[in-house]
């Protein structure tokens, strides 16, 4: 049995940050019922067609959940999400700023009829505040919360290439949902989880907060080098392929100079003898490198680094990724049903002994409908009266 199996969550989401929590609910054997607007459902349902038509945000994000339609401006909606939450164990939602408090659900309200209900809400900046209201998406955080300031090169600042405000954000509040569940179980009562994609990010840039909030200039942008630790970056070598190497001290150092580039006298050098020296004369240090792995193919350069024990990687491409011999021998995909047929998914990163993550299908847009309302009490025909009136 699944650690959250007989636990139903229900969720006005859309995007990433919300279903990016519910999905995670559901791996580990939460119901989770997802709302969606009728006709278009959730928007991310359109930002693309890349997975045999369908949205590669959406197949990542929805898999093994239900799917409902409904208007929830509707007069009538308001019954059905009644009849939803009671029978709810948590709801969470990432609506536009005030919209849940419009239409009825605000935790407040929510947890004054239902005390056991735990309540998640995600939004941009918070619940309060002089930002509160703003509109937030995730490149807008990335750029309020600084990500934009030290990431990228020295003459343009670049986003992180995933939606990494989101993902901080779903993260904090899966984290927070079973937290409450956990004491749940020792009180008896629910709670609020709130939730800012704004302050989960800033906690993210916690480093760099600390490195320049003493008198020190912030880290400046470096592309894919690292800013405050060297050599620590992408390499090319002859054969035009491209090595990550990563030192981390002294002793690493050492044996770089001595094993990796055959030359033990540059260890010694005045200008690279420590990591600040070699953070100040990058450029000198990164040249010498790549002197030596010039006359060298990419093959070559990772066997003399692993016969140093020290840190490497290859700059894969996605192809790359999806072959990659790692996550073969550990068979880690696994194929997902969805509405054009099954898809390689990976399977969630944290394993446990003794079940296994939920991995069903991703749902068509309100899929689940009339089997959700029969149980919720419709009959046939109230179902076909509410399709008829747009209500879902």
């Amino acid at each position: 049995m699944q650690p959250l199996s007989g636990i139903t969550v229900v969720a006005l989401e859309h995007a990433v940050a919300a279903p990016f929590t519910t999905r995670q609910l559901a791996d580990l054997g939460a119901r989770v019922i997802k709302v969606e607007r009728p006709g278009t459902g959730d928007f991310a349902r359109s930002y693309d067609e890349t997975v045999r038509g369908m949205s590669s945000h959406f197949v990542w994000l929805n898999r093994s959940k239900e799917s409902l339609t409904l208007d929830l401006k509707a007069p009538r909606a308001g019954d059905v999400m009644s009849r939803l939450v009671d029978r709810a164990d948590v709801f969470v939602q990432n609506l536009a700023p005030g919209a849940a408090d419009r239409l009825g659900l605000s935790a407040e309200r929510l947890r004054g009829d239902h005390p056991r209900l735990i309540v998640c809400g995600i939004s941009g900046y918070g619940p309060d505040g002089p930002y509160c209201d703003k509109k937030a998406y995730d490149l807008l955080i990335q750029s309020e919360a600084g990500l934009l300031s030290i990431t990228g090169t020295e003459e343009a600042p670049s986003k992180a290439g995933i939606s990494i405000a989101d993902i901080s954000a779903g993260m904090y509040a899966f984290t927070g949902i079973l937290t409450e569940l956990y004491r749940r179980e020792k009180t008896g009562a629910g709670g609020t989880v709130e939730v800012s994609m704004f302050e989960a990010l800033g906690e993210w840039m916690g480093y760099p907060l600390y490195y320049s909030g003493f008198g020190n200039p912030p880290p400046g942008r470096t592309g894919a080098r690292h800013a405050t630790i060297a050599p620590y970056g992408p390499f090319d070598a002859g054969d035009g392929g491209t090595v990550m190497v990563g030192l981390q001290n002294e002793r690493e150092w050492v044996a770089f100079c001595e094993q990796v580039l055959m030359d033990p006298a540059l260890a010694r050098d005045p200008r690279f003898d420590s990591n600040p020296r070699r953070v100040a004369n990058r450029e000198a240090l990164d040249a010498a490198i790549r002197a030596t792995f010039r006359g060298m193919t990419a093959e070559e350069v990772v066997s003399r680094l692993d016969g140093a024990q020290i840190a490497n990687a290859r700059m894969n491409s996605m192809e790359d990724v999806r072959r990659h011999p790692q996550f073969a021998a550990r068979r880690r995909f696994r194929e997902v049903g969805s509405p054009v047929g099954p898809i390689p998914m990976l399977l969630p990163p944290c394993d446990h002994e003794g079940f296994a993550p939920r991995m069903d299908p991703i749902p068509a847009l309100g899929e689940h409908t009339e089997k959700i309302l029969g149980e919720l009490g419709y009959a046939p025909d109230d179902v076909s009266r509410l399709r008829a009136e747009g209500v879902v």
